[in-house]
């Protein structure tokens, strides 16, 4: 099974960053109100991006690479992804 790292805009434009097998599954569980702390209280969340990763370790080490960037870093990741 392939892994995925996502990032989802919430409504304060807040950037939360995950990993998940099923994007779109884990995507509409935080709308639900299901997913991560963090995003329950900024609901909607909007799937902005998603890249695919080997193996569970790659999508986790890919994640917190992702989370040490500075937001002006995350958003230059969306800019590319939308150039793509």
């Amino acid at each position: 099974m392939e892994w995925f790292v996502y990032i989802v805009r919430c409504a304060d434009e807040s950037l939360y960053t995950g990993v998940a097998r099923d994007v779109p599954g884990r995507v509409g569980q935080h709308n639900l109100g299901k997913g991560a702390r963090y995003t329950r209280s900024r609901l909607p969340v909007e799937l902005v991006y998603q890249e695919g990763a080997v193996d569970r370790g790659a999508a986790l080490r890919r994640e917190l690479a992702i989370k040490r960037l500075p937001r002006a870093g995350k958003l230059a990741l969306l800019g590319k992804a939308s150039d793509a």
